[in-house]
């Protein structure tokens, strides 16, 4: 047995992992590579193996740096199942096609105002190719075994990232190997905490946060402090947020502040369409999230759910005070750049980051004091305050993932840190470490490492 890491190997996107046995060839995740040029360039260069080559692949959750890449995949030649847990199948109806259309936007945009060096720019690929891949979904409950290729028995364990989010077991040629995937929080207000791991020989584990703790902050206060300055000078709110778990955790939040009266009620949107269907799509996974009915019935009302590009259009029209949650997380598409645009320049909005930023995103840039920001090919000026909450992160920070890992009592032969920069990787392989006396590696892009 061994695994090529052909993504997350020195950054926190492009999630593959290829495992070989005897008898099969695997990818872990199939994700899109995201933030700096230099990555994003390597979601068109060749596959370091041949797709049609693959017997299956198997997804820990719907993230698009996670599963994103499918759809080059099978243009590539792969025509196996696509294993997942039923949330991350449901999840993947909305993410995919929604990835697509985005890949074609960019691409008429950047031809229209010929902002590319590429003539003509070409999506990397289209909606209905995301909507093709969808057809190979093959969802298993958790727990459940299932064999996506001869000699190779699978499970999933709940990892309480986002819906459907799961840590993946393998067994094969008298060995088992644990991927991580993106571990959750203990203590998350919306979804239920990660399971304990069984007992593995190899564990390949995230590191996103690998050398940071999150804040000991109130969250609540910090967000009440932020929306009311905001508003009491005439300003709106924009929060960028993962349209996937994020949103959801913010309109929980925002209704119990405006529920206890306080936030004031202005209106609050939830501005994308992809946000919304996971919104609606969370009520059905009871056994997934933790809130009651009552917050369940509280989340679908709290905003105005802005479904149409038209009703997107009318809020940045709209100079009265408001609070926007719109996708993307990281500011790297979608329609909350419509509203940077209109509101970045005036000094008394507000733009509040509530996830992690990677590398080359605008994100990052906001939240590192950009005093501009490169939007549809035109710079933007930054006046508004950028403010960040780092504490409503859906990642496990190194303290939380070494105590989940305590709780689990694991006695891994080798542990390989992945999806994590440079810095926050080789922090955690430290402390895992020191903490467990385990042999454990960094490994780099292309890495290969033989499973004894």
């Amino acid at each position: 047995m061994r695994i090529t890491f052909a993504g997350a190997a020195g950054t926190v996107t492009g999630s593959r992992y290829l495992l070989e046995t005897e008898s099969a060839r695997i990818l872990v995740d199939c994700g899109l590579f995201q933030g700096l040029k230099s990555l994003r360039e390597r979601n068109w260069a060749p596959l370091p193996f041949a797709a049609a080559s693959l017997d299956a692949v198997v997804l820990t959750h719907a993230h698009i740096d996670h599963s994103g890449y499918l759809p080059r995949l099978i243009n590539a030649g792969f025509r196996g199942k696509v294993w997942c847990t039923q949330g991350t199948a449901d999840l993947l109806q909305i993410l995919l096609p929604d990835s697509g259309f985005l890949q074609e936007e960019e691409a008429r945009r950047a031809n229209r105002y010929e902002y590319t060096h590429h003539h003509p720019a070409l999506p990397l690929y289209t909606r209905a190719e995301a909507e093709r891949a969808l057809e190979l979904l093959s969802p298993v409950d958790f727990h459940a075994a299932f064999t996506p290729a001869r000699g190779v028995q699978c499970s999933f364990s709940r990892a309480g990232h986002i819906l459907g989010s799961a840590c993946l077991r393998v067994e094969a040629d008298d060995r088992s190997v644990v991927f991580s995937g993106d571990v959750g929080r203990p203590h998350d207000p919306v979804m239920r905490p990660p399971e304990a791991l069984s007992a593995c020989d190899y564990l390949v584990i995230e590191s996103t946060y690998g050398d940071r703790r999150h804040p000991n902050e109130d969250i609540s206060a910090r967000l009440v402090a932020l929306t009311n300055t905001t508003l009491e000078r005439g300003g709106t709110l924009v929060i960028p947020a993962f349209a996937v778990g994020r949103a959801q955790h913010l309109l929980h939040l925002l209704g119990g502040l405006r529920e206890e009266r306080l936030i004031p009620h202005v209106p609050i949107y939830l501005d994308s369409p992809m946000a919304i269907d996971a919104t609606h799509l969370l009520m059905r996974y009871p056994k997934d999230h933790c809130l009651s009915a009552e917050e369940c019935e509280r989340l679908g009302k709290v905003a105005h759910f802005t479904g149409t590009p038209d009703e997107s259009r009318v809020l940045d029209q709209d100079a009265t005070p408001k609070i926007i949650i719109s996708a993307s997380g990281m500011a790297t598409g979608g329609r909350v750049l419509h509203h940077l645009r209109r509101f970045l320049p005036e000094a008394r909005n507000t733009v509040l980051l509530v996830g992690y930023q990677a590398s080359g995103t605008r994100g990052r840039s906001l939240q590192e004091g950009a005093d501009e920001l490169k939007i549809h090919g035109q710079y933007v000026s930054v006046r508004a305050q950028i403010a960040h909450i780092d504490g409503l992160s859906a990642h496990a920070d190194y303290a939380e993932l070494i105590d989940w890992l305590k709780q689990s009592g694991l006695a891994p032969r080798r542990v390989f840190v992945s999806h994590g920069e440079p810095g926050p990787a080789d922090a955690f392989r430290r402390r895992l470490r020191d903490t467990f006396a385990w042999d454990v590696r960094v490994p780099e892009l292309g890495d290969v490492a033989e499973l004894p």
